[in-house]
C-alpha cells in the first residue's frame, strides 16, 4: 500500500457475514465476527454494505451489534450522507467484500490473510496453529 492510511472495507450481510438465509439472519459465517473485529482493531473502517433495507436492515445491525461489531456507517460512504436519488448509492470504498464477487466468497481466514499479510503476530500463531489461524497453513 502506498497510504499508510488502512483501507476502507464495505461488507456484504447475507451471504457474507453470516449465511445468506434472507429475509431472515442465517447463521454467522465461520471466523466472520473475529475477523471483523481484528480487522477494525487494526484500525480497518468496516461499511455495512447490503440489499437489507428497514427493519430488516436493523435487524442485521443489532445482530451484528450483539455480536460486538459497530460500522463507521451503513449503506453510505460516511454517517451523516444523506441518500438521495441525485446521489449515487454506490459506496466510497477501496474494497468490496460480498459473496457475489467474481469467483465467490473466498472466506474470512484468506480475507484476513490478503488484507494483513504475514504480520508477525500471525506469524506467531500460526506455529502455535492455534484456533482458525491453523487454516492458513501452505
Amino acid at each position: 500500500m502506498i497510504s499508510s492510511k488502512k483501507p476502507t472495507l464495505a461488507i456484504d450481510f447475507d451471504g457474507t457475514i453470516v449465511e445468506n438465509k434472507y429475509p431472515k439472519i442465517g447463521k454467522p459465517m465461520l471466523f466472520a465476527f473475529e475477523t471483523l473485529k481484528k480487522l477494525q482493531l487494526k484500525g480497518y473502517i468496516l461499511i455495512l454494505w447490503t440489499y437489507r433495507s428497514g427493519r430488516k436492515l436493523n435487524e442485521a445491525v443489532e445482530f451484528c451489534q450483539k455480536n460486538g461489531i459497530e460500522f463507521y456507517a451503513i449503506n453510505r460512504s460516511y454517517p451523516e450522507e444523506e441518500y438521495s436519488e441525485k446521489i449515487s448509492r454506490k459506496i466510497d470504498a477501496d474494497i468490496f467484500i460480498d459473496d457475489r464477487n467474481v469467483g465467490g466468497f473466498l472466506g474470512w481466514p484468506k480475507i484476513y490473510a490478503q488484507l494483513m499479510g504475514e504480520d508477525e503476530e500471525l506469524k506467531k500463531l500460526k506455529k502455535k496453529r492455534k484456533g482458525w489461524l491453523g487454516l492458513f497453513k501452505n
